[in-house]
């Protein structure tokens, strides 16, 4: 019979701890849920942004129609530095007066595969990742704003408004051209109308501002119900219903040029102010005190707002939910400062949409709205916030 040897410590020396147990001991320690714990281990601050880069390849070669990875990402090269060597070569030939044609790439792959990546799938991930992250920065400004964490995008009757401008183009038009600037110009309108709503009454409170939007928003619900009422039952009708369900089936290369700067531009500008939202969160005596022009913000942060997201619906439909979850999931990661929330925000609603997208265009034969998918991941994920009481806007 054999006997285990026991470890000799010496006078003075302290035992050896086995070190993996001390580290789950300690990462698991006061009885953290097993989701906190997971999150403390991973590097949020860095890794995150490396997430819609992976997504945004990943989805060029995903789908319906699967192409090889390695194919697809030489077509997207090769593809993008002959469009780049044919438009020098536009350019040295109108500057010189006569023609010059510079070399470009071999194409060793069928028309058809550049077509699928550079017409249909490019453009519309580009537009979800556009969608998603400018809805995401939209939400948490304005839930910084009104400090309330039930605050989404459309909370001054952006998307009501949109939605109207969208069926009325579809109702009188139907090109996609009008359908987008009409929906933009209501949208812009919408929030315009709930402003001056909360000016007239004399007060800068954000309560009567919200009050307003809702007011408006009603307003602009009627008015598309109105329009749904005297629509073609048989063609325009179907329409609407499908525009106001959302969807990126229909984005084009003439799309992302349209609505691009808009979007890129009140997102950069929310972001250089993030720091200031931190002073409306809270309150705006305080931000007073801290010498911050709360009207001047306030107006700030409502318009480059609006026209992210007018921006985002006109060419999206009316997408709900990402605007109010993904900034709760970017405050369990990196916390309630805006200067880290708000490109978190953006990068996860990026990632958010584009997942939601992938899974609409690939999951049923006849592709599956998002603002469908949106709701059904958002509401049981924010029921999940709820009975963990995670909702609080500074939490």
């Amino acid at each position: 019979m054999t006997h285990r040897k026991e470890p000799i410590i010496e006078i003075g020396q302290e035992p050896r701890k086995n070190v993996a147990i001390g580290f789950w001991r300690s990462v698991f320690r006061d009885g953290t849920p097993a989701h906190e714990a997971v999150l403390r281990l991973i590097p949020a601050g860095k890794a995150i942004y490396l997430l819609p880069i992976i997504l945004f390849f990943f989805s060029l070669f995903f789908g319906r129609y699967v192409m090889d990875p390695v194919e697809t990402f030489r077509i997207l090269t090769v593809g993008t530095a002959n469009a780049f060597l044919d438009g020098a070569s536009s350019l040295l030939s109108t500057v010189s007066g006569h023609q010059v044609l510079l070399p470009s790439f071999e194409q060793t792959w069928e028309a058809s595969k550049q077509t699928v990546v550079f017409r249909i799938r490019l453009p519309r991930v580009i537009a979800a990742m556009l969608v998603g992250g400018g809805l995401s920065i939209a939400g948490a400004s304005f839930q910084g704003l009104f400090k309330n964490p039930l605050v989404s995008p459309d909370i001054l009757g952006v998307s009501a408004g949109a939605g109207f401008g969208a069926a009325v183009g579809i109702l009188l038009s139907g090109n996609p051209m009008v359908i987008q600037i009409s929906a933009f110009f209501f949208g812009i309108l919408a929030v315009a109308v709930a402003y001056g709503i909360g000016h007239t009454v004399g007060k800068s409170s954000t309560l009567v501002l919200v009050l307003g939007g809702i007011i408006v928003g009603s307003l602009f619900s009627a008015f598309i119900s109105l329009t749904k009422y005297v629509a073609d039952p048989y063609d325009t009708l179907p329409a609407i219903v499908f525009w106001l369900m959302g969807s990126l089936s229909a984005v084009s290369n003439a799309d992302i040029t349209a609505v691009a700067p808009p979007i890129l531009l009140g997102s950069i500008c929310l972001f250089l102010i993030r720091w200031r939202i931190n002073l409306l969160a809270v309150g705006e005596e305080e931000a007073r005190a801290l010498g911050v022009d709360t009207k001047r913000m306030t107006i700030v942060l409502v318009i480059a707002s609006t026209i992210v997201t007018a921006s985002a619906v006109c060419i999206s439909g009316i997408i709900g939910w990402v605007g109010l979850v993904v900034p709760h999931i970017g405050r369990m990661l990196v916390g309630p400062d805006f200067r880290k929330l708000i490109p978190v925000s953006a990068v996860l609603g990026a990632s958010f949409l584009l997942v939601v997208d992938d899974i609409a265009r690939t999951l049923t034969a006849a592709e599956i709205p998002l603002g469908i998918l949106t709701a059904l991941i958002g509401a049981p994920f924010f029921a999940y916030l709820l009975t963990r009481k995670k909702v609080g806007w500074i939490s």
